[in-house]
């Protein structure tokens, strides 16, 4: 968890990481939704590519120049799973106002919920879950 939090800890990095799972890639977008400082938002653009969370790729609009996007990679798009934990504990035991984004299932529409599964898909409670160290040998 420490190593993670290094990578992802600070709010304005959670914040555009969010931004990147809702899609929105291009630097100018991102800005404007988050209103971020420049120097904040291109340092941590840069330092989420340096890590391999994200990548750039370039993109032109008719008539500008070439500019970058900054789109998710596979270890980037596995973060999905633990932000949407960590939004799904914040709606529970943080929040005063009414949620504004829902994690629907697209076959079904029916709202989901991130739980624990076992290796055998059974769903079980939190409470029979513990943390066991793992012991090299």
């Amino acid at each position: 968890m420490a190593l993670a939090t290094d990578l992802i800890g600070d709010r304005w990095t959670l914040l555009i990481l969010r931004e990147a799972l809702y899609g929105v890639v291009r630097y100018d977008d991102m800005r404007a939704d988050l209103g971020a400082p420049r120097s904040m938002l291109t340092d941590r653009l840069s330092k989420l590519v340096d890590t391999g969370l994200m990548t750039r790729q370039p993109y032109q609009e008719p008539g500008s120049r070439t500019r970058q996007a900054y789109v998710l990679t596979p270890s980037g798009k596995a973060l999905a799973l633990p932000l949407l934990a960590l939004m799904e504990w914040s709606d529970e035991h943080v929040r005063t106002s009414p949620r504004t984004v829902e994690m629907i299932d697209t076959e079904t529409g029916q709202p989901v919920s991130i739980r624990p599964v076992t290796a055998q898909g059974e769903v079980i409670p939190l409470t029979r879950v513990t943390l066991k160290p793992v012991r090299s040998t």
